[in-house]
């Protein structure tokens, strides 16, 4: 199969505060659906000193992290503004959210993991439109603590009746979470937490082919694997990134595959029977904060890659050869640091446009990686709200479709309408040229919706 580098620009939506998840739904009659979560710090204010005041000393106010979840309907009749936002639902800031990928009591569950340090589940109900997210379970992992990221035990196609449905979390304070989903009445009961890191768990995900085994990373730059049977001891360290681990992602197509991302701007993959030294090693130049594999060409991984924008591997040598994985396509886009990053599962059949569409390879580089090393918990450096003087976050215009403004030789370029399918996961049936992403960074609080062609 020959690959060629060409991703086009759909659609950029202003989300306000700044986003750093983003999730397209897996379940078939939902894979229109798109969520996009933000995560914003608003600066605490000094009181003034008085007598309420010990001392005369100022008394310092909580910081405040923000966070909303939009939910967008993607619509392909409207080549202009495809994605049409359906929902915003402000919460505690979000760090990290996932679809489960099986029906829970004829829903679609969305887990969210928050700066409460708590575990939201919602659930997908129809409205007259379209569909909204309704809360349905909520769980504290600990107090003080922040809820840094989940991962449900479905991620791959094909589940046996008798197998559990669970979660696996991880929080600021190093621990790790299980948590176990009842399906009938669909609530989350924790079953164990253990200490896994020292410092902050940025990840932690399954073994989609082995669930009773997840995976772990910290910032103490170790990647660790666990037995959650017996989650007290764990089955391997590896200290061969050089940083911090903040991506793990179990291949939903092929047994012992896992690909891991660092604050080292290097993506691994492994072969998880020999965990001492990894298939390949691929440097990114930008720290590695989320990775996707393709939901239906096994070799195709989606990298989030902070300031060095996103980019689009292909690992089939790495896999096959222990060679290293191949950069497709890499877009970075000036003033923004990439922390979300997701395949559509929508078979996008066919999208005719001229060659000038396509974005350059790079369109500028924030060059300092602006993570603090010392603060607590964040992507990066906890971006600050916008306000006026006075606290008031500044009103920010709803949508800014980059669509509308592209000129090539003072002629304006129009898109043709687009064909999409809501199909079964078979590989054979994903012949499409084209794929579906979606992308969202800091800075400029921006969700960018893509098109790659691929094939």
């Amino acid at each position: 199969m020959g690959w060629t580098m060409g991703c086009f620009a759909l659609q950029t939506v202003d989300t306000e505060l700044t986003a750093d998840s983003v999730e397209w739904c897996p379940l078939q009659g939902c894979r229109h659906l798109l969520a996009c979560g933000t995560y914003q710090l608003r600066r605490p204010e000094d009181r003034p000193a008085g007598p309420q005041n010990k001392g005369g000393m100022e008394v310092k106010e909580p910081q405040v992290r923000l966070g909303r979840l939009f939910l967008y309907s993607f619509n392909d009749n409207n080549s202009i503004h495809p994605l049409v936002e359906v929902q915003r639902k402000d919460t505690s800031a979000i760090l990290d959210m996932k679809w489960c990928h099986i029906p829970v009591a004829g829903h679609a569950l969305l887990g969210l993991a928050d700066a409460s340090g708590s575990i939201q589940l919602l659930r997908l109900v129809e409205s007259e439109k379209s569909h909204v997210l309704e809360p349905l379970s909520s769980l504290a992992l600990e107090e003080q603590c922040l809820a840094l990221s989940l991962d449900w035990s479905t991620g791959k196609t094909g589940r046996a009746g008798d197998q559990p449905l669970k979660i696996i979390s991880s929080d600021s304070t190093g621990q790790l979470h299980l948590l176990m989903v009842n399906e009938t009445r669909p609530r989350l009961q924790k079953v164990a937490s253990w200490q896994a890191h020292q410092f902050e768990a940025w990840i932690a995900a399954f073994n989609y082919w082995h669930t009773e085994i997840v995976y772990s990373g910290g910032d103490d730059g170790l990647l660790r694997g666990w037995d959650t049977r017996v989650p007290s001891k764990f089955l391997f360290t590896s200290k061969r990134h050089t940083m911090g681990v903040c991506s793990i992602q179990s291949s939903p197509h092929r047994e012992h595959i896992l690909a891991t991302g660092s604050y080292d701007e290097h993506i691994l993959l492994w072969d998880t029977r020999n965990m001492k030294q990894p298939l390949a090693d691929t440097p990114v130049q930008g720290g590695v904060w989320r990775i996707k594999w393709h939901p239906f060409h096994h070799h195709l991984l989606l990298a989030a890659c902070m300031h060095s924008g996103f980019k689009i591997l292909n690992c089939q040598k790495a896999m096959e050869e222990r060679q290293e994985a191949t950069v497709l396509t890499s877009h970075t886009l000036p003033d923004s640091l990439v922390y979300g990053a997701d395949w559509s599962w929508l078979l996008f059949r066919s999208l005719q446009r001229a060659p000038s569409w396509s974005f350059p390879s790079n369109l500028g580089t924030k060059t300092a990686d602006l993570k603090g090393a010392s603060e607590l918990p964040t992507p990066c450096h906890e971006c600050i709200e916008d306000n006026d003087g006075e606290g008031h976050a500044r009103p920010q215009s709803g949508m800014k479709p980059l669509t509308e403004g592209m000129r090539k030789n003072g002629t304006w370029l129009q898109a043709t309408a687009a064909t999409t399918r809501d199909c079964g996961v078979n590989p054979e049936e994903a012949d499409s040229a084209f794929s579906l992403l979606a992308t969202c960074s800091f800075y400029d609080h921006a969700l960018h919706l893509w098109e790659w062609e691929g094939n």
